[in-house]
Parts: structure tokens; sequence; C-alpha cells
């Protein structure tokens, strides 16, 4: 019986340890400030009309797609709302920022999806306590 030779290349390993499961490690990224998808559409639409009222734009195609993405996945797009959820998600200490960014750019319906999306969330919160935020959230999404 021959071996034949691979048809494709074994999937390189991560260059650091990063995890996002049921713990939080993000390497050199640990203690990095986090954004929701709405907070960075806030922020990089905000430098972009500075930018185009001083003259000083040049638009890439990258940063184009950016803000396509963003505007498709922002779930509030009114600043007043953005910063409510802001500081529903900072008044809780137990979460990681990176996990209060998840909880604020995916807006899951049920405590259950929230930590099945962000496993990391399990034994922060009771199910009630984060059903409660995700339902204070969902009052300040667009209709």
């Amino acid at each position: 019986m021959s071996q034949h030779a691979p048809t494709s290349r074994p999937k390189p390993r991560p260059a650091g340890n990063e995890e996002a499961g049921d713990t939080i490690n993000l390497g050199e990224f640990q203690d990095v400030e986090t954004l929701t998808l709405s907070e960075a559409a806030l922020v990089i639409n905000a430098l972009v009309t500075k930018r185009r009222n001083e003259r000083k734009m040049n638009e890439t195609e990258m940063l184009t797609k950016t803000i396509d993405y963003l505007d498709a996945f922002s779930r509030f797009k009114k600043k007043e709302n953005v910063e409510a959820v802001e500081r529903l998600l900072s008044a809780h200490k137990e979460f990681h920022k990176f996990e209060r960014a998840q909880l604020g750019s995916l807006c899951c319906e049920t405590a259950e999806e929230a930590k099945t999306l962000i496993p990391s969330l399990q034994d922060k919160i009771s199910d009630e306590d984060l059903q409660d935020l995700l339902d204070e959230m969902y009052k300040l999404m667009p209709r």
C-alpha cells in the first residue's frame, strides 16, 4: 500500500497562546482597552468626518471596507445609546474588558446564548443578572 503525498499543508500553530474560552488569555493584548463594534464605528466615523473637513483625507479601500463592516454590524447607532451601553457594561467590574466588548458587540438575546458564545462568563454572573443586563441593552437598540 503506497502513501500519497498530503493534499494540504498542516495548519500552523498560532504564534501566541491567546485564548478566549473558559479563561481569557490574550497574550500581549491582555490589558489593552477594547471597543465594541458600535464604539469603533463612532471613533472611526468621527475621525473620517474631521479629516474630510480638514481636507486631509486619503480614503483607502481598507478604510471603506472597515466603515462598511462597522455600519453593517454595529448594533447601536446613536452616540447616546453607545455611551449608555458602555456605562451598563462598565458597571460590571467582574467582566474582563474583552468580555464587555463581546457582550456589547454580540447583543445576545439570552443569558444562555451569551454564556455559550462567551464561555468565560460562566462563573462570573448569574443567568438572572446577565439576562437583566441583556434586557437593558436591548432597550437601547434601534427598532
